[in-house]
């Protein structure tokens, strides 16, 4: 053996797989910036950008994490302007593609909806985002879709493989990340010839933080307009639109598909059944049994579950500012509201549910959702294995963008 060599596990990744691995000490943060970490693949993101705004972070600490996430933004951002004045295109859109995404990996973990921060960096990130479009040539346009008195910030991506008429997937994230985010969603999309539109709802992105827009369970309220736009889109084929939702968006996908008649398919990544039943299963069960007292009895117990817990503590008040209520108690009724129960088995587009063996947000859900359907459906588990077992295949995007358009392929 060499003197070098490690006997045994490597002692970094103390675990069996590699999801073993922790960069910051919360696993919600954690998994925020293995997403940020994913998106290198696409030139979304650096190793050592990443790295050393994960240096700077603490655990639980939002301020600590919206600074260094926005140090980076606007080093990038500084470093595009210059390069765009002196004629350096290529360089210029690169830096502004990492400007973006930095912009809004500021805001996954900044719950403060008064601070001027939140609006100015949503509003940065998107200024960075269309310029890399402008700059780069990458096929995306922004496209707003009018939903009640206001609109849904949302991009649309043109394939160019695409026929004369060619299939659509709409997808939205849930209720952390960007769409924008998902470009091993949409990149993969029109590499194989189909049109793609990522949608920012209601409770998302610019919707929420520059609209004030909040999540509402009720989704069909959402989709049915954006299919309204869809199907009108020039080169579409109205006959093959398909809809994903990805994290909590595996709830309000389903929920949507419920109602709306035009759709071919229905992606669930991962599949949710009961979103109030997934979030208390990760809460302590005082919780639930002073749900069952009423609301001065729940808002207490979740006072104290907060007290001692930074996590829970911002997880309630960002879930509350993003289904718009004020108290704990309402916001769970919320979250129970988004139960597909009695609607699941409306459902009659083929549908895919995705899940992770190690799912941790909303472990269970999925096979329940797909014990559900009576529609035709497929199960599609992502093991140890395949690398990808994480949320929302956080890690191992490549992989699941070819099982996802696999199974795309001949069905939309």
């Amino acid at each position: 053996m060499s003197a070098l060599a490690i006997p045994g596990p490597n002692p970094l990744v103390p675990g069996p797989r590699w999801t073993s691995h922790r960069f910051i000490p919360c696993e919600v943060m954690d998994d925020q910036l293995k997403h940020q970490l994913g998106m290198m693949a696409f030139g979304m993101s650096d190793l050592g950008e990443c790295l050393e705004a994960a240096r700077t972070i603490a655990a639980d600490d939002e301020e600590s994490w919206v600074s260094a996430w926005g140090d980076r933004a606007r080093v990038l951002q500084q470093r595009a302007e210059s390069a765009g004045k002196h004629g350096r295109r290529v360089s210029a859109a690169d830096a502004y593609l990492r400007a973006a995404t930095y912009w809004r990996a500021s805001l996954m973990h900044f719950s403060r909806p008064d601070d001027p921060r939140t609006r100015a960096h949503a509003i940065s990130a998107y200024d960075c985002y269309d310029r890399y479009l402008a700059l780069s040539g990458y096929p995306g346009e922004p496209v707003r879709i009018p939903y009640e008195d206001g609109f849904l910030p949302s991009y649309l991506y043109r394939s160019p493989a695409a026929g004369r008429k060619a299939p659509l997937l709409i997808f939205f994230q849930g209720r952390d990340a960007w769409p924008e985010d998902s470009r091993w969603l949409y990149d993969g999309a029109i590499r194989r010839g189909y049109h793609c539109l990522s949608v920012q709802g209601p409770g998302q992105g610019l919707a929420l933080r520059l609209q004030g827009l909040p999540f509402r369970h009720d989704w069909e309220q959402v989709v049915t307009p954006v299919v309204d736009v869809a199907v009108a889109l020039e080169g579409v084929d109205a006959d093959r639109i398909g809809l994903m939702g990805l994290s909590f968006g595996g709830y309000l996908a389903p929920r949507a598909a419920a109602f709306e008649q035009r759709l071919k398919v229905c992606v669930a990544d991962p599949g949710v059944l009961h979103w109030g039943e997934s979030i208390r299963s990760g809460l302590p069960a005082s919780l639930g049994d002073a749900l069952a007292e009423g609301p001065e009895a729940f808002n207490a117990a979740a006072a104290a579950v907060t007290a001692g817990s930074p996590l829970a503590e911002w997880f309630l008040r960002d879930a509350a500012w993003k289904h718009g209520v004020s108290t704990p108690y309402d916001l769970f009724q919320e979250f129970d509201a988004c139960d597909l129960t009695g609607v699941a088995g409306r459902i009659s587009c083929e549908t895919l549910v995705m899940d992770g063996a190690e799912e941790r947000f909303s472990a269970g859900q999925a096979r329940q959702l797909y014990d559900a359907l009576d529609c035709p459906k497929e199960f599609l588990l992502f093991d140890g294995a395949s690398t990808a077992q994480l949320h929302c295949q956080n890690g191992g995007t490549a992989t699941a963008a070819e099982s996802t358009f696999d199974w795309l392929d001949g069905r939309l």
